[in-house]
């Protein structure tokens, strides 16, 4: 890796671990890098799922005041998002990887559009729930560091179907995160806001743990049965950068201009596709 690849993949880690913290999609940064840097598709996927990890972990802790009250809830889903993030993994190893190179292109394009619509499923969720403009999204301002209602308990019974709905949207989620990362979170938000009547910022909370999660145990599976296509260099620059930009996003992403954010992923989702398909 030349330095200026070095210098490239660690600022595309730091981007990423602020996207992920804040929205999610950070893979959107870190895939097209760890392809412009030499790497095939398939080892940029797993060099990336290990390298996101050290920031999914600083974006979870960073949001903890609003878990609040939610451990229960996370704990049901956890196991759900386990087992996806096994099947993701198995997935990816065991598939041809003439499938993997024929369906990334697919999974990307859906995440660009899931980035780029995520305004309006959030503002469908925010008036669902009653809320405000929502945090993230180009009305909102979240200039508070604890959501309104940060601090309510989830109400004690779910119903079973509401239940049933988000181990489904967990194991789901999961396999799509271990298999490929990109706009993981987006998808966590869309699917848990449709189903619980929480603050934004609560369900970003829950979906900060569950990605940290999932990307942790592919990350896992990877290093046990496929450690020969790990770069471990671009590995340690994803993680390092990843940690620093989801420290400094849990405490000041909120902040940033979200269709300024939000446009670059984009525009980076798109580079990666041309990459792929030329």
């Amino acid at each position: 890796m030349s330095p200026w690849e070095t210098v490239v993949v660690a600022l595309a880690g730091v981007a990423a671990g602020g996207i992920n913290a804040v929205v999610g999609s950070g893979t959107l940064v870190t895939f097209p890098a760890l392809l412009a840097s030499g790497l095939t598709p398939l080892s940029a996927t797993i060099t990336n799922s290990l390298g996101l990890v050290p920031g999914n972990l600083a974006g979870a802790v960073g949001y903890r005041r609003e878990l609040r009250g939610l451990g229960p809830l996370v704990l049901r889903l956890l196991p759900a998002s386990v087992l996806g993030a096994l099947t993701g993994a198995y997935l990816l190893l065991h598939l041809p990887a003439a499938a993997f190179g024929a369906v990334v292109p697919v999974l990307v394009a859906l995440a660009v559009v899931l980035v780029a619509t995520q305004p309006l499923i959030a503002g469908r969720l925010a008036r669902r729930h009653g809320e405000g403009p929502p945090a993230g999204s180009s009305a909102g301002s979240a200039r508070a560091e604890v959501p309104t209602g940060a601090g309510e308990p989830l109400p004690d019974a779910l119903t079973r179907w509401r239940l049933a709905g988000l181990l489904l949207g967990a194991l789901a989620t999961g396999t799509y995160g271990g298999y490929f990362a990109a706009s993981q979170g987006v998808l966590q938000i869309g699917v848990f806001g449709l189903l619980l009547r929480l603050p934004l910022q609560r369900l970003n909370a829950i979906k900060n743990v569950l990605t940290l999660a999932v990307n942790a145990v592919a990350a896992a599976a990877y290093v046990v049965t496929a450690a020969q296509r790990i770069d471990w260099t671009a590995a340690g620059l994803v993680a390092a950068g990843s940690f620093a930009g989801a420290w400094a996003g849990a405490r000041f992403g909120r902040r940033l201009p979200a269709v300024v954010l939000r446009a670059a992923v984009v525009v980076l989702g798109v580079v990666s596709l041309l990459v792929l398909v030329r």
